[in-house]
């Protein structure tokens, strides 16, 4: 179901400013900061250009949820909230001062504290560049990774293993080009799994930024990185999104996939610190 409305906290609360303040009209985003259009402020809500209304009860329910995205329909207000049945978690959208983040079970699946998702993701493709030809991004999530680099790829393979996490994407604005960009082919599945389906040497570049170690520790294990280094052409790049690497466990975890790198055969291992990973090439 397309939204016609998506909400948080950072639309609501001007709102209900400008309604203290007596205004009659109101500049408010309904696609969480892509762009801004004009709403009536009435005595029951605040009427949108293509006539939804949105209830000043509903304003507030939503101003109180720091953590949520609102769907915003001809009936009422949804949550963004999914239960998966795949792995047991819970995925939410989580709104920030720029593009949202993902939450699996309460972690955030972007770097939050001291800069937003599509900083974060940008940061990581400086890192990956160059990314031109075929571009495998390991872990869909949002798709921000897969539509940054199809600005420079020839194609860009991507990964998801719940599609429930697409389910998400599909009601977040700033995930919309994953869906309609022909350069974005989408994959469902575990990504250790759907890597044996692909050539060896397939991708001029990869872009493995896995969930937290511990959500899926498996893609970190040196087995993985062997299916990596396989599926990559020889001379090619790739960048490995680990943590910060100034955590205690961040320390360690960038250590050990230092090593496990180097032992599946990749060279010029080193880290990337701005993007929180290392870079490597086959």
């Amino acid at each position: 179901m397309a939204a016609l409305v998506i909400f948080s906290h950072y639309q609501a609360l001007p709102l209900l400013s400008a309604r203290k303040a007596g205004q009659t009209a109101g500049e408010v985003s309904p696609d969480l900061g892509l762009s801004i259009i004009t709403a009536s402020l009435t005595s029951q809500g605040v009427r949108f250009p293509d006539e939804i209304l949105l209830l000043w009860e509903a304003i507030e329910e939503i101003a109180a949820a720091e953590n949520n995205c609102f769907a915003v329909t001809p009936d009422g207000i949804e949550k963004i909230v999914r239960f998966s049945e795949l792995t047991g978690r819970v995925y939410s959208l989580m709104p920030t001062t720029g593009a949202p983040t993902m939450l699996i079970s309460g972690i955030p699946m972007h770097r939050i504290k001291d800069t937003e998702p599509h900083a974060d993701t940008l940061e990581k493709i400086k890192a990956a560049r160059p990314l031109t030809g075929h571009v495998l991004d390991t872990a869909t999530g949002l798709g921000y990774t897969a539509i940054e680099a199809s600005q420079t790829a020839r194609q860009v393979t991507t990964i998801e293993l719940d599609p429930v996490a697409l389910e998400i994407a599909r009601f977040n604005p700033w995930s919309r080009r994953l869906f309609a960009n022909p350069k974005i082919e989408q994959h469902i599945g575990d990504s250790y799994d759907v890597l044996e389906t692909f050539p060896e040497g397939a991708f001029d570049s990869v872009i493995h930024d896995p969930p937290a170690f511990a959500l899926a520790g498996d893609l970190y294990s040196g087995e993985y990185y062997h299916k990596l280094f396989r599926v990559l052409r020889c001379h090619g790049h790739l960048f490995h999104y680990i943590g910060n690497p100034e955590s205690k466990s961040g320390h360690n975890i960038t250590r050990s996939v230092i090593h496990r790198l180097k032992a599946a055969g990749f060279r010029q291992v080193r880290p990337a610190q701005r993007a929180f990973g290392v870079v490597a090439v086959k």
